[in-house]
């Protein structure tokens, strides 16, 4: 018991650390707007260029509240350890809840889910201000163009493939984890942005045939995409996932 309370602390406290570092702030544009909490290196310099990492996260954490998108991710960019080794500005932007990161149709009707992308239209209003909140860092001399990152997790595993699909010259590398996204597309961007595409093997929300189709399709257009599913994980494959000893390590090692 007392091992399972001082876990809970430790987590609480990781939690608490988390919320303090990412700083609210919302991106405006026209008559629609995108909350997002940002994170910036220790002994931030203005003037100075960073690498940027722009975070989405999972359908569950859609709202209002421009909070529960740290709860999967954030600890990672919080800890001290790694925002001294790895100095960055992290922004983890919320898509509301009547919203989604990918333009696509989500049939949840059975399970594993049903997905059908729509690559020859638009992308969502939100997707669409993430990519501009993104620009408005490089065009501001405040992130490295050179070193502009993505990861994402199940909505924003598919929001991940669809942002690079739609912006296939601005990142330098790219994490999925849980999602899926159009194949059809790949070839456009495969060879521009390596891709760490991961997954459960027991995952029943969204199915792992879905990442592994998109490795394929990476590979046939001569990418070589780092494939890691974890044998025993369901759905929650974000967490082996940030528990890799390389997980920023990798993202990090990647310019254009």
């Amino acid at each position: 018991m007392r091992l399972s309370l001082f876990a809970l602390i430790l987590f609480t406290s990781a939690a608490m650390l988390a919320q303090e570092n990412f700083e609210r702030a919302v991106y405006h544009k026209a008559d629609d707007s995108l909350q997002y909490r940002i994170q910036y290196p220790v002994n931030y310099e203005a003037g100075k260029k960073y690498p940027l990492v722009l975070f989405l996260h999972g359908a569950g954490e859609r709202g209002s509240d421009n909070e529960s998108q740290l709860v999967h991710g954030s600890k990672v960019f919080a800890d001290s350890g790694n925002r001294n080794a790895f100095p960055a500005i992290v922004i983890f932007p919320q898509c509301p809840k009547d919203s989604y990161w990918a333009n696509v149709d989500v049939d949840r009707s059975t399970y594993p889910i049903g997905i059908t992308f729509h690559p020859d239209q638009k992308p969502t209003p939100h997707l669409q201000m993430a990519a501009d909140l993104v620009n408005s860092f490089i065009k501001d001399g405040k992130a490295d163009p050179s070193r502009v990152y993505i990861a994402g997790l199940s909505m924003g595993g598919m929001g991940t493939y669809e942002m690079v699909q739609r912006n296939p010259e601005t990142f330098a590398a790219a994490i999925a984890i849980c999602g899926a996204g159009s194949t059809s597309e790949v070839p456009n961007y495969a060879l521009n942005t390596p891709f760490w595409v991961i997954h459960g093997a027991e995952d029943n929300v969204v199915n792992p045939i879905h990442s592994l189709e998109m490795a394929q399709a990476m590979l046939e257009a001569g990418a070589k995409p780092r494939v890691t599913v974890y044998e025993d994980a369901n759905h929650n494959s974000w967490d082996p996932a940030f528990a890799e000893p390389d997980f920023l390590l990798w993202l990090f090692s990647h310019t254009k």
